[in-house]
């Protein structure tokens, strides 16, 4: 069975995005389609949100989620919101002037490389930083469904949560999203995507 639900999202572009999770243990589907009606598009006065990106440690510290260029140089990571609605975040690094695309990439190693995506194709490593000065790998470390699991992975091979959390206190989930069958969702200034990086409420998976 098949269940439909449209919902309508304040600032997304103006196409079609259809996303089909699976749930329970039944076999159903649910797909999620989110679409912006062009009354929306003409009237939308809302301004962006922007929330923090933390990796929650075990012990309950907080840890920054930042990019690293080549040079070292560190850039925040920060997800977007419209002012209307908080359900699914866009996630972006901020490098100088630009807010660059986050993604999960296509890759064959055990864990999905999670990038930053330079407009001339320059990838930055996402990464936690730690109060000791540890700076650890952010990775997709595990797939249901079309739903990808973003996690900090320690030293020890350890995983740590990560959370878009709101000026306000609200708090999503930070999830790889892939919206098409195929390994290659898009190709990104030559670089192939697998997955898209979103902070997401639970209800949507």
């Amino acid at each position: 069975m098949s269940t439909f639900i449209t919902l309508k999202s304040g600032k997304m572009t103006a196409f079609f995005v259809s996303v089909i999770l699976l749930v329970g243990c039944k076999n159903e589907k649910t797909e999620i389609h989110i679409v912006q009606e062009p009354s929306d598009a003409n009237t939308n006065t809302m301004t962006e949100v922007i929330w923090h990106i933390k990796a929650i440690h075990p012990e309950g510290k907080l840890l920054d989620v930042k990019a690293i260029g080549e040079d070292g140089t560190i850039f925040d990571v920060k997800a977007i919101q419209d002012k209307d609605q908080r359900s699914i975040l866009d996630i972006k690094a901020f490098v100088n002037e630009e807010q660059l695309p986050v993604k999960v990439l296509v890759s064959e190693e055990k864990y999905m490389p999670v990038k930053a995506i330079g407009s001339d194709g320059t990838i930055l490593d996402i990464k936690a930083l730690t109060a000791d000065g540890d700076i650890l790998d952010v990775k997709g470390v595990s797939q249901s469904g079309n739903i990808i699991n973003i996690k900090v992975v320690n030293k020890e091979g350890e995983f740590y949560g990560i959370k878009a959390i709101s000026p306000n206190g609200w708090v999503n989930d930070v999830k790889g999203v892939k919206m098409k069958k195929g390994e290659v969702e898009e190709v990104i200034n030559g670089i192939g995507v697998y997955a898209h990086i979103k902070g997401l409420t639970q209800s949507y998976y």
